[in-house]
């Protein structure tokens, strides 16, 4: 990738061509949208979760479950999931052996996920290459510029749930 800085910021030419090709007009916001995706996957790609044969998702519910046990629903909530696709993460996490399901002994209805030991090992021996990575990552960038990029990132993330509950259930 070749990536240009002209009045409007860093950009990446090929990625403005498609954009105006599809969009027709303004292609700032695809083109914001193009470079958060691009910046989740250099994120991913450095911590080499790929190499670990687990996706980012499952990293994801994997480290939000280091500190205790989580029913599905509570984890589809904290990470904006879907339950559905939460079942599908624990699935492929039971298997690798990183996590158990039990029942909730206060909801038979419901199930409780529980990182195991082998999980814990997981997570110390991904722990500090992920560290190593994101100081990368960040190498250079302020402190209130790595607040702002947070918060703008999370803002996407708002104005997404507010768009999917109008919508209903079927956008999310």
């Amino acid at each position: 990738m070749r990536y240009v800085h002209e009045s409007d910021g860093l950009h990446d030419p090929s990625v403005r061509d498609a954009m105006a090709r599809f969009a027709g007009g303004a292609t700032g916001p695809f083109e914001a949208a193009a470079a958060v995706r691009a910046a989740a996957h250099a994120v991913e790609r450095l911590q080499g979760i790929g190499e670990r044969n687990l996706s980012a998702g499952a990293v994801d519910l994997l480290l939000r479950l280091d500190g205790g046990v989580a029913g599905v629903g509570e984890l589809a909530r904290s990470a904006g999931f879907s339950s559905r696709n939460v079942t599908g993460l624990v699935d492929t996490l039971e298997r690798a052996g990183l996590v158990r399901r039990e029942q909730d002994p206060a909801d038979r209805r419901a199930v409780l996920v529980t990182i195991t030991d082998e999980g814990r090992g997981w997570v110390a021996d991904f722990r500090e290459p992920a560290r190593r990575a994101v100081a990368a990552l960040f190498h250079g960038f302020a402190d209130d510029e790595v607040s702002r990029l947070r918060d703008l990132c999370l803002r996407l993330v708002v104005n997404q749930e507010a768009i999917s509950r109008r919508l209903g259930p079927e956008s999310a």
